[in-house]
């Protein structure tokens, strides 16, 4: 329960840059600043508030986001896990200039890549950071040269947070949907199955043609073990 810094704060400060934490992007404070600094772009990447008209008038090139799904598809908060929930066969990252909307603006540029038949939302997740910050800097590069695409706003679907009642499974659903939940819910807030034990989080499974076999479960307070260990036949 202690406070750590992100891992962009530790690397700017291995850096030796001056980093800059306020608690509301929309206060009059952090504006002014920004303002004053007269930054030529800023880059926005997995950042939890809304960026006002404001700041986002600041710099002469805009401001650029790094979203991890090929908008319009999944726009929001949660589009790693909701693009393994809908059972989307590939995703990938777009490089785009912010408007006051979610998600809304102009994309720069899109990087694809296939979803593995049996990767979850965090191996995903970290694949797309990889991508996203390669295609970034990519177009970064060239970013005055890009002439930024429209989306298809009519396309367009949404990818809402997750609750914590997301994970709670029943045996009744589909194999195939259990094992999307399963992958998509890694590692929060994971997704629970009823035993004879009481409710198990499932961290990995499989289809077998048309059931959903748990390999590897967790109960309350223990560490993860192979489900026959902590199940055996239930």
């Amino acid at each position: 329960m202690k406070l750590s810094p992100p891992p962009v704060k530790v690397a700017a400060q291995e850096l030796g840059l001056g980093v800059y934490q306020p608690e509301r992007i929309r206060d009059a404070e952090p504006v002014s600043r920004l303002r004053r600094l007269k930054p030529d772009l800023l880059v926005v990447v997995a950042y939890g508030q809304i960026i006002p008209a404001s700041v986002l008038s600041i710099p002469r090139l805009g401001v650029v986001n790094v979203h991890a799904s090929l908008l319009p598809r999944h726009r929001g908060a949660a589009p790693v896990a909701r693009a393994i929930l809908a059972g989307d066969t590939e995703t990938g990252v777009t490089i785009m200039l912010m408007d006051e909307k979610l998600d809304h603006g102009p994309v720069l540029a899109t990087r694809v890549t296939e979803i593995g038949a049996h990767e979850d939302a965090a191996a995903l997740t970290s694949r797309l950071a990889e991508m996203g910050a390669t295609l970034l800097v990519e177009t970064l590069e060239h970013i005055e040269e890009i002439k930024p695409a429209e989306q298809d706003h009519g396309a367009a679907t949404v990818a809402p947070r997750l609750r914590k009642e997301d994970g709670e499974l029943d045996w009744e659903l589909e194999a195939q949907e259990i094992d999307r939940r399963v992958r998509a819910l890694q590692p929060w807030p994971g997704a629970t199955l009823p035993t004879k034990k009481g409710r198990v989080k499932v961290l990995t499974g499989h289809v077998e043609q048309d059931r959903y076999v748990p390999d590897l479960v967790q109960l309350p307070g223990k560490r993860p073990a192979h489900a026959k260990q902590v199940l055996g036949d239930a």
